[in-house]
């Protein structure tokens, strides 16, 4: 397993040395910068799993390096200050810093507060990654894999099917208008020239994964509205139309 990468940024020397050498004895792999431009580079070439800044540093300040560092990573960002005030703190995480450890420190508390957000870090990843598998009674989708499976037997979805099958998996017993699958899978707002497109992958997927699909257990119809997925499970709870019901529409 690799080590866990932390960045120190810190124009202080002595204190970059000192958390360098604590972080090391932790068995954490350590890079160092002593401004924030330098670590803005650092940043998006090593890709560190945290981030300690020093907030007062000639040039880009800790509170500006924040800022520019929070465009292109959403690692935990522990800020160090002499500053110890309230409004200070409330600054520094108002820019994007998830903690505040102000100067002079005891270099246990902050290994202490490093291995509390990585931890909190890694269980945030894991349930990104479990989310990645969606699971209903028959039916699993893999979606990093593209997979679908009905009674375990792999299913041959399209694309687009694909698409459609989670985006209403994800959100069981929810109720979307026709219009609005339309665009947000097909990234297209001409819904009156091609309402009839989400009907039909609907019926063509539920030919490859109902059971029967004239009686329906994952894709519903809820008329005058929509659709749903997994109207079925009586564990899910009832659904909320997004949108008032139409008497003039009409689905399959």
């Amino acid at each position: 397993m690799a080590k866990e990468k932390i960045l120190i940024v810190d124009d202080e020397l002595q204190i970059q040395e000192l958390i360098r050498m604590y972080l090391i004895k932790e068995d954490f792999e350590v890079i160092c910068a002593s401004n924030g431009n330098e670590a803005c580079l650092l940043a998006l070439q090593e890709k560190p799993d945290l981030i300690i800044l020093d907030i007062l540093m000639p040039e880009l300040d800790g509170l500006e390096t924040c800022t520019k560092l929070r465009k292109t990573t959403d690692v935990p960002i522990l800020f160090l200050s002499c500053k110890n005030q309230d409004i200070d703190k409330i600054l520094g995480l108002s820019v994007g810093g998830d903690d505040y450890v102000t100067k002079p420190f005891s270099p246990s508390v902050l290994i202490a507060r490093v291995k509390a957000h990585l931890r909190r870090n890694r269980l945030l990843s894991e349930n990104k990654v479990e989310k990645q598998f969606l699971r209903y009674p028959g039916l699993e989708i893999d979606i990093a894999s593209h997979s679908v499976f009905v009674n375990h037997a792999l299913i041959s979805l399209t694309t687009k099917e694909f698409d459609l099958l989670v985006f209403l998996a994800k959100h069981p017993n929810r109720v979307f208008y026709t219009s609005q699958i339309f665009e947000k899978i097909w990234d297209d707002h001409s819904f009156e020239k091609d309402a009839r497109t989400v009907m039909v992958h609907i019926s063509n997927l539920r030919k490859k994964i109902e059971k029967n699909p004239t009686k329906p257990q994952y894709i519903i119809t809820v008329r005058g509205v929509g659709y749903k997925f997994g109207g079925s499970f009586s564990s899910m709870q009832n659904y909320t139309p997004l949108y008032k019901n139409c008497a003039s529409c009409h689905y399959q």
